[in-house]
């Protein structure tokens, strides 16, 4: 989850740069799944200003038809109950899922034998059965599933990247990544989106998936997809009167075989923090947040004020998306690839074995 509804308008706005054109057929025609995520609020509110050609948004809760109707001024023939129904009838060469994550496989499940692709919001899947599912139908009908993180349109995490393969810290020996805030009812989500996001079933943890997804995807990507050997993880329960059924922080180690990685992520900070960070051999980098960096070799700090600012198609996620379509990008080995996206499920998985049975999980 994001640190509030208006941090993820940065990214979300790619919705605006790739979809916004003058004549409605020119422009992709885009399904959307599911309406209980509040990110959503992004895309409707491009939609009520002509950027987006919206053919069609699936949603079995009419109260949310409207409500988001209402707000946005979208017309009762966009709406539909059954998601089939939709594609069939409106044909969209692309599907968002802005459901509850332990609902995108469902999404999958019909996308997939049309062969339409899909990009969900992260992380994958609620549970890595449900992952293997959504890969093995991705790889049987050939598409593409893709899945959407904040911290991917970081100009910072990108620059971060780029100064580790040029070798300029030497090899990484650890990497600490925090994600979190003061929790989502505190930062006042919609009770739609606290109805599925704080129940262990549909999201499938608490923090642990929600924040800690992030910190998988990163470290998976510095380490070019490079599995690890080990992982052990605590889950804490500071506020099980807000929270009585998930886990409101979490805490977990990553080991691969020359490296360690260690993630944060947590709904009872003081504030919201998305941040991080890389020792090596000879140096040391900082990403404190999208745009900033910070690099220190041995006792010598220095500023990276410049972080170059990320090109179109990966700048955001839509342009991202078209390019996959048309083959300019091939997105196998990255953020946003089901490859990866696989091992980061992998990681969340064993971060619940650890902290279910106290042990360190061997993969």
């Amino acid at each position: 989850m994001k640190n509030s509804i208006s941090k993820t308008s940065f990214f979300i706005a790619a919705l605006v740069s790739l979809l916004s054109f003058n004549a409605e057929a020119q422009s992709p025609k885009v399904g959307v799944a599911g309406l209980n995520h509040d990110h959503i609020y992004n895309i409707l509110n491009a939609y009520s200003k002509g950027q987006v050609n919206l053919v069609g948004i699936a949603e079995p809760n009419k109260h949310l038809w409207e409500k988001y109707g209402k707000q946005f001024h979208v017309p009762d023939s966009l709406f539909f109950t059954d998601l089939k129904t939709m594609v069939l009838k409106r044909k969209p060469v692309i599907v968002l899922g802005y459901n509850a994550v332990g609902n995108h496989v469902d999404i999958i499940e019909v996308c997939a034998p049309l062969g339409i692709p899909v990009m969900v919001e992260k992380p994958l899947a609620a549970t890595l059965t449900q992952a293997k599912r959504i890969e093995t139908l991705a790889d049987k009908y050939h598409i593409k599933v893709l899945t959407n993180y904040e911290t991917t349109w970081y100009a910072s995490c990108q620059e971060a990247y780029n100064i580790i393969n040029k070798d300029s810290i030497g090899a990484i020996r650890k990497m600490v990544v925090h994600d979190g805030h003061q929790g989502p009812v505190e930062i006042h989500c919609s009770p739609e989106f606290l109805s599925w996001l704080t129940d262990p079933v549909l999201n499938g943890a608490g923090a642990l998936n929600d924040f800690g997804c992030y910190g998988a995807n990163l470290m998976t990507w510095l380490m070019h997809g490079q599995k690890p050997v080990a992982v052990t993880a605590v889950a804490r329960h500071y506020k099980p009167n807000v929270y009585p059924k998930v886990e409101d922080d979490a805490t977990i180690i990553i080991e691969y075989p020359t490296a360690t990685g260690q993630i944060e992520a947590s709904w009872s900070w003081p504030f919201g923090i998305k941040d991080l960070e890389v020792f090596g051999e000879t140096g040391y980098l900082h990403a404190l947040d999208g745009n900033n960096l910070t690099m220190r070799r041995r006792e010598n700090i220095k500023s990276v004020p410049n972080v170059a600012p990320l090109v179109s198609p990966n700048d955001n996620p839509i342009p991202y998306f078209n390019a996959v379509l048309n083959g300019t990008v091939k997105a196998d080995d990255d953020r946003s690839s089901l490859k990866f996206n696989m091992i980061v499920m992998e990681i969340l998985d064993a971060a619940k074995r650890s902290i279910q049975t106290g042990k360190r999980i061997v993969l």
